[in-house]
Parts: structure tokens; sequence; C-alpha cells
């Protein structure tokens, strides 16, 4: 009997549609947490699960600084590759394969840590074994950015029911934390964090034309529709719809 085939993750998914900003708070987020690092020509970046390297990119281009991307995912890589190559920034970026628990680099040997929307995706006990990579890699004084999902619950009870639906909308298990949780998870690990936090906008029409402008935000709705992939993102759409006031971005600056 043949195995069932696995939908793909929800980021795939929407990478597929056309989407090139996967993370909770969109590009709005994601730049508020890079404009709290002091980037220059010397700063030694390393990007836990790069995916297509766009962030890698524009922080080579914008500051000269030397960035390693890392990630488990081949087609990821592959991706990263191109978009570096594409840029004619293969003298400072380099890609690399590896995984965040443990990483393939000495003690001290970053400035500055980036890992944006993949945190969620680990086990509890995973997170905090990934933190802790982090802050080994980090020189003393360095930062760790950080921009995941944090739920808004009223009690666990009901944060069960939302990690439940989310994972059930987008075919993989996760695992998001409340803010304060989240900010433990920092802590227990030797950082300092401070963090900011708004609502999710992944599949927010506005967040869509403001990460994604106009066009691009029409031709993900339009892949969208598309007969092979209407069921999912319907899906996907309906649940964050429904849910949204639930969930939240968190974008924390910890400090070692």
């Amino acid at each position: 009997m043949a195995e069932e085939k696995r939908p793909e993750p929800g980021h795939e998914f929407l990478a597929k549609l056309g989407k090139t900003r996967l993370r909770p708070g969109g590009r709005e987020a994601t730049e508020w947490l890079l404009g709290q690092a002091d980037f220059t020509a010397d700063t030694r970046v390393l990007e836990v699960a790069c995916n297509m390297g766009t962030t890698m990119v524009a922080l080579a281009e914008a500051h000269g600084c030397r960035v390693t991307g890392l990630d488990m995912n081949p087609k990821a890589l592959e991706k990263a590759r191109a978009n570096v190559e594409k840029h004619d920034l293969s003298d400072v970026i380099d890609v690399v394969e590896g995984n965040a628990l443990a990483l393939p680099f000495p003690d001290e040997s970053f400035d500055v840590v980036i890992n944006e929307a993949m945190l969620t995706m680990l086990p509890r006990d995973k997170k905090a074994v990934a933190v802790g990579e982090y802050f080994r890699v980090l020189r003393p004084g360095g930062v760790l950015l950080t921009h995941d999902v944090a739920l808004r619950a009223r009690d666990e009870e009901h944060a069960m029911e939302l990690r439940a639906g989310i994972s059930r909308a987008i075919g993989v298990n996760v695992d998001p934390l409340t803010g304060e949780m989240w900010l433990s998870v920092f802590r227990n690990a030797g950082f300092e964090p401070e963090a900011k936090t708004g609502d999710m906008t992944l599949l927010d029409p506005a967040g869509l034309v403001r990460d994604e402008g106009f066009d691009g935000a029409m031709r993900i709705i339009r892949n969208g529709l598309r007969t092979e992939n209407f069921d999912r993102f319907r899906r996907m759409f309906n649940f964050f719809f429904d849910h949204g006031k639930e969930f939240a971005y968190i974008a924390v600056v910890s400090t070692k």
C-alpha cells in the first residue's frame, strides 16, 4: 500500500503561490527588528533558516557586512545561492547546510544571529536547544534577532486549541507561545530580551499589499484561487480571518 503523501508545509505552499515575505509580522516587523542592531561592514552575521536569502541580500547590499546563511532544506539553499549570485554578492555571503540544534560554528563566531519564523515550528525542548546554540555562537554583547508567532490566549486550554488549529491550517505541527513564554525561553538561555508585538499580517489583505506590492498580492490571490490550490488556500485564509486577533507577531531583540 502506497504511503499517503503529506501536504507541503504552509510556508512552502505560500511560497509556491508567489509569497516572498513569509514572516508573521511581514516586512514591517522585520525592518523594525533589523533596525535594532548596529550593522557595519565589520559585522559578522548568521541567519538561521535563511530560506531564499531575502534578508541576507538586503543586509549585505545596505551595509556590506559578511553574512552566513544556514538552512536544512536543500531546495531553500538552492534558491538562496541563486539569489546571492543574482545580486553578485558571493564575496560577502556564504550559504551552508546545517541544523540549528547543532550549529557547525565555533563559540563566539558572530555579532548578530537572525532567526525568523522558525522557532515556532520547534517543540518546546528543541526551542531551548536552538536558542542555547545561538547564545553559544554569539560574541559577548552580540544580539539575537527573532521574529515568531505569539498567542493571545486566555489560558493554557485556549492556547492548546489555538496551537491545534493553526497546525491543521498550515499542515504542520507548530508550537507558538504566549509573549511571556517566549521571553522566558530567551532569559533561560542567558539573554536579556526586549520585544515588540503586533497583529499578524501573513494573509491579511492589507499586509499582503504592504509586503508584496499590489501586483504581487493580486498574483498570490489569483494563484490561490486556482482549482488545485483553492481548498487549501481557502482553509488557511478562513482560519486566519476567523482567529486573526488571537495571534500576533513577536519580534525579540535578545542581548548576550
